[in-house]
């Protein structure tokens, strides 16, 4: 019988369906798995979206609405072969499995090479269609629901677990030089192509290891930049400071303000005070001597209350700038009264006075005490 065009409509699929059906019903001598097969392929090919599916993706585009080991003899009967060679013509691929690997901050500084072994599954032997479903991997089965009317019940193949094949395999342990390039960060993967366990008929999967970027006790990072946080002294903020650092590639840094710069504890806006080094940054991925930039956050501790003794203060009134505010004083200084400060919390500012107490007194009124005041006489 001639076989129908790839290009066939729904008009001809159903035509060579009903010739099929009349060579292979079992009713009329035909092959019973063959039979399986045509309704198989004609249900997918009958429907619109499914038909869209194996017209642009082939036998891989409707692995879900056909399951089994291989789909060659559903559209056999109808195109004289496999699938019509859609976007994947090769064997599917396997499963990829991913491994955390974990990584310091010099690691994705500097690069780093490790071995880590893995242990995956290799087919010994050749891998046979299992006989029961005969490598589909699903079982098929027809019902009668009335008169001229089957239904075709699919469920997946008990003796091969639904793979359609039968393969001996054992384990192989296998070590792996990964390779942490500079520049990498949290959630970037290194991948060991179809290094996965091996499947008849299936491309490996591949072996990703996915960068797991530990915390750093010095360093916060950000993309390409790096930034640390700084406490100075209120004398070092003033009068300038310098200290040593040890970058993440054991580089000691001697850094030093400029003379005559002055630290201030915020900017105007009322952000952190923030200045940076040009190029101390994480290198970039691929072009490891493009570099980001080191941000220094400067924090300015003041002295506590109690530190500075009487000549430090004075010495202090006579050097800084503006040493007292201007005082508006009235003539009459009967009416001026000196006070202090105390701590406080801006949090509890607004709920002063006798808000609360008034809460209370009104309280009380509503239970019963808001009526007027009878007085016993005697």
């Amino acid at each position: 019988m001639r076989q129908v065009d790839k290009n066939a409509d729904h008009k001809e699929i159903k035509k060579a369906f009903r010739k099929l059906s009349r060579i292979h019903h079992p009713d009329k001598g035909g092959d019973q798995e063959k039979f399986k097969n045509i309704s198989a392929a004609y249900e997918i090919l009958s429907d619109p979206e499914k038909r869209k599916k194996y017209d642009k993706y082939g036998l891989d585009g409707v692995t879900d609405e056909s399951p089994g080991h291989t789909h060659d003899d559903l559209f056999s009967m109808f195109f004289g072969g496999g699938g019509r060679g859609g976007a994947r013509s090769g064997p599917r691929k396997g499963p990829s499995v991913n491994h955390p690997l974990k990584a310091s901050l010099e690691d994705l500084y500097n690069g780093r090479t490790v071995k880590l072994a893995v242990t995956r599954k290799v087919i010994v032997g050749d891998a046979k269609d299992c006989d029961t479903c005969g490598g589909r991997g699903i079982r098929t089965e027809l019902r009668q629901i009335g008169p001229g009317m089957m239904q075709q019940l699919q469920s997946k193949c008990p003796s091969c677990a639904g793979q359609g094949y039968k393969a001996e395999t054992r384990n192989q342990r296998k070590v792996l030089e990964v390779l942490v390039e500079k520049g990498m960060k949290h959630g970037d993967k290194i991948t060991f192509r179809e290094m996965g366990d091996e499947i008849p008929n299936t491309e490996p999967g591949d072996i990703n290891f996915v960068i797991q970027e530990k915390d750093h006790e010095i360093f916060k990072r950000k993309g390409a930049d790096l930034l640390i946080t700084k406490t100075l002294s209120l004398n070092q903020a003033l009068t300038g400071f310098e200290w040593t650092l040890t970058h993440l590639d054991g580089r000691i840094l001697h850094i030093k303000s400029r003379p005559g710069e002055i630290i201030q504890p915020e900017t105007t806006s009322g952000q952190p005070f923030v200045k940076f080094i040009k190029d101390e940054g994480m290198p970039s991925r691929g072009n490891p001597f493009v570099k980001g930039n080191l941000y220094v956050l400067f924090r300015v501790e003041f002295p506590k209350n109690g530190e500075l003794s009487a000549n430090a203060i004075e010495v202090l009134k006579t050097t800084l700038p503006a040493p007292q505010m201007p005082l508006d004083m009235m003539d009459d200084e009967e009416h001026v009264e000196e006070v202090h400060l105390d701590v406080a919390d801006v949090k509890s500012f607004g709920k002063g006075g006798a808000a609360s107490s008034n809460r209370e007194y009104d309280s009380d009124e509503e239970e019963g005490g808001g009526g007027p005041v009878q007085c016993q006489q005697s």
